[in-house]
């Protein structure tokens, strides 16, 4: 072992300690998801490269969850149905490990959330503040969840991970979250990005920002780091995944351009992604 493994050893495992510690709940007894060859996605997979990488999924995970809180009726179900004020942390922790789970896990484990996820949202509706019912298990509204999600991740391992990605492995991502969509429960579901792209701009007509959206917004916004040493990368990935909004979107929310500077930001956020990458690297 040369002297620079000595150095470089301790500060990998510190760092990967801290990243792991975000992810999985120790007082729930959550280890992190080990990878199966027989995961319902195959490792030459494309959402095996985009699911694999911390700061992207990260950067895409909250510019996902701005989009979808734009729609009311998904909002409603976090509002009437969650405990976001007090575990927003737990909120996004729980998306991660769904998403681990369902990407690299045993395929009976990764059913088995599938099918739990499903069940909760059958049981989850009610009305808006005008009187308009609204269902969680709704299928268009499953949908919206779905591509917010599906084109936020893929544009955070674009911005982040592999800027040339070409547009047919764009394509075979989306075709491949089929997998995982359409036993959800979700219609339509996208197999392109055209077809995913489609799919939110019919549903733009429908979004609102209103005081629950502020509200909300400002929960995520006002959340404290997990840790002190999480607390820069909190910062980072927070203020990267407004910049990866869309325009209108991020217009929506009356949000301004990240305070770093948009050529800062991304430069801080991909040395922060390099690190994790380095880190987590046999």
């Amino acid at each position: 072992m040369s002297p620079a493994s000595h150095l470089t050893r301790p500060l990998k495992g510190l760092i990967v300690g801290q990243v792991r510690a975000v992810f999985n709940d120790a007082a729930r007894g959550e280890k992190p998801v080990q990878r199966h060859a027989d995961a319902l996605f195959p490792p030459d997979s494309v959402a095996w490269r985009v699911h694999g990488d911390v700061t992207s999924m990260m950067v895409g995970g909250i510019a996902a969850l701005l989009l979808q809180m734009l729609h009311p009726k998904v909002l409603a179900g976090v509002w009437d149905h969650s405990g976001f004020r007090d575990d927003m942390q737990g909120r996004l922790r729980r998306t991660a490990r769904f998403i681990a789970v369902t990407t690299f896990g045993a395929p009976d484990d990764a059913r088995a959330m599938i099918a739990r996820v499903r069940l909760i949202h059958d049981h989850i509706g009610g009305t808006l503040p005008d009187g308009t019912p609204y269902r969680a298990g709704d299928p268009a509204l499953l949908a919206w969840v779905h591509v917010c999600e599906v084109l936020s991740f893929l544009d955070g391992w674009i911005r982040y991970g592999e800027p040339t990605m070409s547009r047919a492995d764009q394509d075979r991502y989306v075709a491949e979250m089929a997998r995982i969509a359409a036993p959800l429960g979700v219609d339509p579901v996208p197999h392109s990005r055209a077809e995913a792209e489609a799919i939110m701009a019919a549903m733009r007509p429908e979004l609102l920002v209103d005081a629950r959206t502020r509200d909300v917004a400002s929960v995520l916004f006002d959340q404290p780091a997990p840790s002190v040493a999480a607390g820069p990368f909190a910062s980072i990935t927070l203020q990267a995944g407004v910049d990866l909004l869309p325009r209108w979107a991020r217009a929506m929310h009356g949000l301004a351009q990240p305070s770093l500077g948009v050529p800062f930001l991304r430069a801080d956020t991909f040395g922060v992604a390099s690190t994790l990458r380095w880190a987590f690297r046999a």
